[in-house]
């Protein structure tokens, strides 16, 4: 295999080396950098670049939770190709510079996975899993500190949370983080109170007159309210990327099943009042109910859907 021309390279191969080719990582970097040839590659992958395949490395991610969220570990297959195309990317984009290859990636991973499990590959011990995960943030702060260059603002516990996540993720982080130092609540119930406190402020702020400060404060306290909301996952133990996922998958099914008893009631959806509407989703949500064995979720706790 030879990175000028993999494509030529597996074809001079007999069918089962070429299957075994396929197989292997080296043949994927290859065709990488084959695409990425100025003058013999695809035109589209030449001139794409860091912050354009960012966007798609972020999608494919999801579509992997995607795969993962209906259990169909054949179209997990696809996705983790997918996302492992991603990394090659990044990895051949970066060795044109001059700045890093995939092997120094995967040496990069491997030195990290060995050096923060102690536990594993050395002689430490943890208490469980809960004491390794501790272990892990306490290792992560002290690379942090270790990288900091004079003139850094001062330390702060909430470093290193990118600011490129999405809001909900970047809210749960920085809740961990918080949390970690003993800025936490100290049980469910106290959120829930503060969750109450948020949403009269809503209420108050859309009580406001028309005007952009009504707006801004509508904006600062949904913001406090889904912050809090987050909060509260947190507190008991719940994902809230999972469970909006699965809060998604209820209303698309129940909508579905809306607009499948109109069309069955020779009635077009759309054209209904809301009060109609309203009792189709309450027809839909009790026939749900009735046989949920047959509503597809996918949950690692195996919990039927609510």
């Amino acid at each position: 295999m030879t990175d000028a021309d993999p494509a030529a390279a597996l074809a001079a191969l007999d069918p089962a080396g070429a299957a075994q080719a396929l197989h292997r990582i080296e043949t994927l970097l290859a065709v990488m950098a084959r695409l990425r040839d100025p003058v013999r590659g695809c035109p589209w992958d030449v001139k794409q670049d860091f912050a354009s395949i960012a966007t798609y490395t972020i999608e494919e991610a999801y579509e992997v939770a995607e795969a993962v969220e209906r259990g169909d570990l054949a179209d997990l297959k696809d996705e983790l190709g997918d996302l492992l195309l991603q990394v090659v990317f990044h990895a051949q984009m970066a060795s044109e510079q001059g700045a890093f290859g995939f092997a120094d990636v995967v040496a990069a991973i491997n030195d990290k996975m060995l050096r923060r499990h102690p536990h594993v590959f050395g002689t430490a011990s943890v208490a469980g899993a809960d004491a390794q995960a501790a272990a892990w943030d306490a290792m992560k702060a002290a690379e942090r500190a270790a990288k900091r260059r004079a003139g850094d603002a001062p330390p702060s516990a909430l470093d290193g949370v990118p600011a490129a996540l999405p809001e909900w993720q970047r809210a749960l982080k920085l809740q961990k983080r918080g949390a970690a130092v003993g800025y936490d609540w100290p049980e469910p119930a106290a959120v829930i109170d503060k969750l109450h406190e948020e949403i009269d402020e809503v209420r108050a702020a859309l009580a406001m007159p028309a005007s952009p400060e009504r707006q801004h404060a509508l904006e600062d306290e949904i913001g406090d309210l889904l912050f809090v909301a987050i909060n509260l996952a947190r507190k008991a133990r719940v994902d809230p990327g999972a469970a909006l996922r699965r809060a998604n998958a209820k209303y698309v099914r129940r909508f579905r099943a809306m607009e499948a008893l109109a069309r069955a009631q020779g009635r077009d959806f759309a054209a209904l009042p809301l009060a109609e509407q309203d009792a189709l989703w309450a027809e839909a949500k009790r026939a749900e109910r009735a046989a949920p064995d047959a509503v597809p979720y996918a949950s690692s706790s195996g919990a039927k859907p609510p």
